[in-house]
């Protein structure tokens, strides 16, 4: 199954949501859709969907044209942030619905059912309502509801944006692997950049209404196109190149990137070492797992972050070692 935009363009009045977006997806790919809000990440998700028409370019799917096809004749899945289960049915009348208007026989469907409810281990909750289960849950019944009709492609709109931290984090889990096992082409919409890094095979991050970068995660993150990706990947530290040649000459590593190109630096990348002078502790972060550590030096503010490091306190002056290789040098823009 291969998906392919080509040259989608939406605008709304003079607003420009899309311009001259393509890009390609095969199954059993992940693919996450990621930026911030009002970047069009979301209309070309609904343009996926059908939900929405573009003003010009193409939407293949294995060669068919379906950019004028109403999503009800798409055969997609789609899961939004808001679960939209039908309160009077049951888990397993909202998992089968889909099947019985397609006129599935009860046995058919009722294996179905079955089935998805052991996938998403909730087989105890096949006679409960909506409201008498949690939103992770309901979550659950959504995607199995989606999936339950065997789509083309899956799109997932924010699906857990609603939900608190610890179950976001295991939800996600189940969702790769549910996915992974069905081997379903999907799409999913997210401003959640550890969502993203998580979940993705390849990340599409959208800047203004147009692709800034696609590629994999570790790609985005370790080598950005630009300082928007940069910054958007996770933390960052960026450094003008004037600075680096006046107090981190070494990170050109023998290099002569574009004059008017960016150093970035992650936080995990830079090493503090005790007892050495040049920077000065301005702040630590306590992050349970790891600790924060907003740096002042010569060449501006650093952020810095290491596993167990309890031992500094603001004012306390050490030394800082950024390997060159770890530099990436990225486009202003």
């Amino acid at each position: 199954m291969q998906l392919q935009l080509q040259h989608i363009t939406k605008a709304f009045g003079h607003v420009v949501a899309l311009g001259d977006v393509s890009f390609s997806a095969e199954a059993p790919e992940f693919i996450c859709l990621l930026g911030p809000s009002g970047c069009g990440k979301t209309t070309l998700l609904r343009l996926i969907a059908g939900l929405s028409t573009p003003d010009s370019g193409q939407l293949l799917l294995d060669g068919e044209d379906l950019t004028r096809v109403p999503a009800r004749q798409r055969g997609f899945g789609i899961v939004f942030q808001a679960y939209s289960l039908f309160p009077n049915m049951t888990v397993a009348e909202n998992i089968g619905y889909g099947l019985k208007i397609r006129g599935r026989k009860p046995k058919e469907i009722k294996e179905r059912v079955g089935q998805l409810l052991d996938l998403i281990r909730l087989p105890h909750l096949a006679d409960r309502y909506p409201y008498q289960l949690s939103g992770g849950q309901q979550q659950r019944i959504a995607l199995a509801r989606a999936v339950a009709v065997d789509p083309k492609l899956l799109l997932l709109d924010e699906p857990l944006s609603a939900l608190d931290a610890k179950v976001r984090t295991e939800l996600r889990a189940e969702i790769r692997e549910l996915q992974k096992r069905l081997g379903i082409l999907t799409i999913m919409v997210t401003h959640d950049q550890e969502e993203a890094l998580m979940l993705a095979d390849r990340v599409v991050c959208m800047q203004d209404g147009r692709i800034a970068q696609i590629g994999t995660p570790t790609a985005l993150y370790t080598h950005p196109a630009n300082r928007f990706v940069a910054d958007f990947m996770g933390v960052s530290n960026l450094m003008e190149q004037s600075s680096v040649r006046r107090w981190a000459g070494h990170l050109l590593n023998g290099h002569t990137p574009p004059e008017d190109y960016i150093a970035c630096v992650r936080p995990e990348d830079i090493a503090i070492r005790s007892g050495a002078t040049g920077a000065r502790v301005k702040e630590v972060q306590f992050l349970g797992n790891l600790s924060r550590i907003q740096l002042e030096w010569a060449g501006g503010t650093l952020i810095v972050q290491e596993a167990g490091r309890t031992d500094l306190v603001p004012g306390v002056e050490v030394g800082i070692d950024i390997p060159a290789e770890r530099c990436a040098w990225v486009a202003p823009q």
